[in-house]
């Protein structure tokens, strides 16, 4: 069973140091999707915009400036409010976002306290799966398949 950590929560896109606009997102995290975040934009069209990004950028980038291309993170303060800002940029445009430090630090510490830093991997099981691929089936195929000679020489007739 996984577990999804949602936030609903109003973000500003900052036209510009004078404007901005509301946007309502939602905060997803999801255990079977450890070492990311997912960001939902509800922008007023029929198909919200969707980002997904390292939940550690997003962790960081609340204390200290961080990440490069397509996603920086910040802290900084607005009027007084602490908050953070997000820069996304995509060969569609690019965008900058406000966010309330205190919300988006509180769903933080809720994915932090369901996948501590550091035990992503056991969330994806790889060494269960890799365990499961690589165990020996039992029963006579098993053994015919290991006996065999996967690459016969010239000298061998029929496979032999």
């Amino acid at each position: 069973m996984h577990t999804v950590v949602e936030r609903e929560l109003e973000l500003k896109l900052v036209l510009s140091p004078e404007r901005s606009i509301p946007v309502p997102a939602r905060l997803i995290y999801r255990t079977d999707d450890p070492y990311a975040v997912h960001i939902t934009f509800h922008i007023g069209t029929d198909h919200p915009v969707n980002w997904t990004f390292a939940r550690e950028l997003l962790v960081e980038g609340v204390f200290r400036p961080c990440g490069h291309g397509d996603v920086r993170v910040w802290p900084t303060k607005v009027d007084g409010r602490s908050v953070v800002l997000v820069a996304l940029s995509s060969p569609d445009g690019d965008a900058l976002l406000e966010a309330p430090a205190a919300p988006v630090s509180a769903w933080l510490e809720r994915t932090l306290r369901v996948v501590p830093p550091g035990s992503e991997a056991e969330q994806l099981r790889i060494d269960d799966g890799l365990a499961e691929l690589l165990a020996p089936t039992l029963g006579r195929f098993q053994d015919d398949l290991w006996l065999r000679d996967p690459w016969p020489s010239d000298e061998s007739q029929d496979g032999e």
